[in-house]
């Protein structure tokens, strides 16, 4: 029988929860680490050049929502980065020390990061952590958002050309993606999205635009260089089974202007419904398709 550390079965810390993953088929179990001591050594190159990768996920009645979604996209993200990480099954391993630690009785942001280590060179730091849902994804999920459209100062072709720039995988260098937040905000507005330099829809900072059309689901596809969305692959197949069709195609900001509706799609924040882009208000009505309520069903909520 383990500690209380080592079986999550006493969460103190009702902030944040910090779990590390140990690397290597003959690491030892993850165990928690307390959320307020140091975790990091000063010349990890995830705080000092933001070289690795992360996965995010929501964590409903206790229980992760999509684990292998997550991974798999994980370890996409970390074979482009040349990183090895933990195995998946000693991912999984710490998602459900870390859940358990956090209870049934809250939504929580499960967070899994991946770092190269230390600069000096050594073992890749691996660690988990949990958190509350904050007030701002559930206003979005509630209220819906205000966006505004920022260019990227890509082309949509420059992810085949140039893979080093990463733009498929989801790294820890997310500094251009909190400032195009932070201006948004400044100007007032909730989110954005991000349009190439040939005028193509791409994503949003953190989320991935769904339109409703004509009795279908459009989304922009993989290829115009934005990350596969974990919440819209999850969402899909449910809506292959109630019959509703979740095409990719590419997009243009007027499409989204025109649209039956429009969301951007997450894993915590799960389904924003986009009120307004810039100046331009869209359409509210009902677009005849329940997309909250296959969201919740993907993972879990309903």
């Amino acid at each position: 029988m383990g500690t209380a550390a080592e079986t999550g079965t006493d969460r103190t810390d009702d902030a944040r929860v910090v779990v590390l993953v140990a690397g290597g088929p003959e690491g030892p179990r993850p165990r928690v680490h307390p959320s307020d001591q140091p975790l990091l050594l000063a010349d990890d190159l995830a705080a000092v050049r933001g070289d690795g990768c992360f996965e995010t996920l929501l964590v409903v009645g206790g229980r992760p929502a999509k684990p292998e979604r997550h991974l798999a996209r994980l370890a996409r993200s970390a074979a482009t980065l040349g990183l090895t990480g933990p195995s998946p099954e000693q991912w999984l391993a710490g998602i459900d020390l870390a859940a358990r630690r956090w209870g049934p009785d809250s939504e929580a942001m499960l967070r899994l990061v991946l770092s190269r280590g230390p600069e000096r060179g050594g073992r890749e730091t691996a660690y988990i952590t949990v958190a509350p849902v904050s007030g701002v994804a559930l206003r979005a999920r509630a209220d819906g958002i205000a966006v505004t459209a920022l260019g990227r100062g890509y082309a949509s072709d420059v992810a085949a050309s140039a893979p080093w720039l990463l733009l498929g995988s989801k790294t820890l260098s997310y500094a251009a993606n909190m400032a195009a937040l932070r201006h948004a905000a400044a100007a007032g507005f909730d989110d954005v999205i991000y349009l190439s330099s040939d005028g193509e829809v791409l994503e949003g900072p953190r989320s991935t635009v769904v339109i409703a059309r004509g009795g279908e689901l459009v989304s922009p596809p993989a290829e115009v260089g934005i990350l596969e969305g974990t919440t819209l692959a999850a969402m899909a197949e449910i809506a292959g089974n109630e019959g509703v069709s979740v095409r990719r195609e590419r997009l243009l900001l007027t499409d989204l202007l025109a649209a039956d509706a429009v969301w951007l799609l997450s894993s915590v924040t799960l389904c924003a419904r986009v009120r307004r882009v810039d100046d331009v208000t869209l359409s509210t009505g009902d677009p005849g398709i329940d997309v909250v309520g296959m969201v919740d069903r993907a993972v879990g909520r309903a």
